[in-house]
């Protein structure tokens, strides 16, 4: 079964495919855009008999600059579709992970904002990723 660092890691690494993108496998100290990492949600165990799948829920967290509007909504627009240069088509490429898990879906994106920090603004958007590994 694999850890939570090795999912996580394992996200990072899918979503490295995207050029351009900068990934991380947690949250890091400094905004440096664009930008993805994945947060831990929840785990859910005994999806099956005895140890069963284990289920990892996680948010995966994109952050663009917003200096000018116009081309953070288009990046933005290029990550949430679905094509070369998407976080789904990134992450579903390959559903195991590179062995990693059993399967995984991109299930949603959402709560697109925007934020501060470090005195600049940036637009954010969350995507709902589940893994599923065998316990």
């Amino acid at each position: 079964m694999s850890t939570v660092a090795q999912v996580k890691t394992a996200i990072a690494s899918s979503l490295g495919a995207i050029t351009g993108l900068r990934t991380y496998n947690r949250q890091p100290d400094q905004v440096n855009v664009p930008m993805a990492f994945p947060s831990l949600r929840s785990i859910e165990y005994h999806g099956a008999m005895g140890n069963g799948m284990v289920t990892h829920n996680y948010d995966i967290t994109v952050i663009v600059g917003r200096a000018a509007e116009r081309s953070a909504e288009t990046l933005l627009d290029s990550y949430l579709s679905f094509g070369s240069g998407s976080v789904r088509w990134a992450l579903e490429s390959d559903r195991t992970l590179g062995g990693t898990v059993d399967t995984s879906i991109v299930e949603s994106a959402g709560n697109i904002q925007t934020i501060d920090a470090n005195d600049t603004t940036y637009l954010t958007v969350d995507f709902r990723f589940v893994a599923q590994v065998r316990g």
